[in-house]
């Protein structure tokens, strides 16, 4: 009685495939996998110097403006009506 038997997580496994489906049951099950990967992907680009990664992103920031110009940000206001 305290363990279960593989009959058991087969009637368990049928009843979850027909209350979700199996199309929602691949969709979950990708999206793990690619949280998981995004994850990993992270963890290893996290370990990377934070001083190479910011040199490269200056040096593509326009190199010929002003510095007076990299720091203007240009938006429009919009007023609720």
């Amino acid at each position: 009685m305290g363990t279960f038997s593989i009959w058991h997580w087969l009637v368990v496994l049928l009843i979850v495939v027909l209350v979700f489906g199996t199309k929602k049951l691949k969709n979950i099950g990708s999206d793990l996998g690619s949280a998981v990967k995004g994850f990993k992907d992270g963890m290893k680009d996290g370990g990377t110097p934070e001083s190479a990664s910011t040199t490269t992103t200056t040096a593509q920031v326009g190199q010929d403006k002003p510095a007076a110009e990299k720091t203007t940000i240009d938006v429009e206001a919009k007023t609720k009506s």
